[in-house]
């Protein structure tokens, strides 16, 4: 279970991601020049992740305009790599995910159920937008598979809050 959600508005720290093919890192929650939209998906054993990031990779072009792209599980850089071989896709593919990067985040974190699934902690599915300075902006979570956004909507609604500047919400 999650042990607290994430404060949106706050700074949460720097998160820093092995790229499945490339030798280097990405760092997501730093001051930079542009939004960072973070998706965290369940892994190579989640059929639904692959629906879901397939449908990403096919409007990346929109969402690069915007913002930059990250994804990451807890995968290791082998099922990563050939996810990323599999289905072509272009966006950043990260790997390695720990458990106190998933709590950190606030997403809920799930046990295989087999060796078949996979053979560690894994986080359940979850969208987070930063902005230029490093604040939490959005959340998205979800405590399984089937819950995921609309990445048109999403899109649609980054872009207004970027245009606008709008302030962030839910901390009453």
């Amino acid at each position: 279970m999650t042990d607290m959600k994430p404060r949106v508005g706050a700074l949460l720290g720097e998160f820093n991601f092995a790229v499945a093919d490339r030798a280097d890192t990405i760092t997501v929650g730093q001051p930079k020049d542009r939004w960072t939209m973070l998706f965290v998906y369940r892994g190579r054993h989640c059929p639904r992740c692959k629906r879901f990031l397939n449908k990403l990779n096919a409007v990346l072009p929109d969402w690069a305009e915007a913002m930059d792209v990250v994804v990451v599980s807890a995968d290791t850089k082998d099922k990563a790599l050939a996810d990323k071989a599999e289905f072509g896709w272009e966006f950043d593919l990260c790997h390695g995910l720990t458990e106190t990067q998933m709590r950190a985040l606030g997403l809920y974190v799930s046990e295989p159920l087999d060796d078949a699934e996979t053979t560690g902690l894994f986080a359940e599915p979850g969208a987070f937008a930063f902005r230029p300075n490093g604040e939490l902006m959005l959340v998205d979570i979800s405590n399984g598979p089937a819950a995921r956004p609309d990445l048109e909507e999403l899109l649609d609604g980054m872009k207004f809050n970027i245009a606008k500047n709008r302030p962030v919400r839910g901390t009453a």
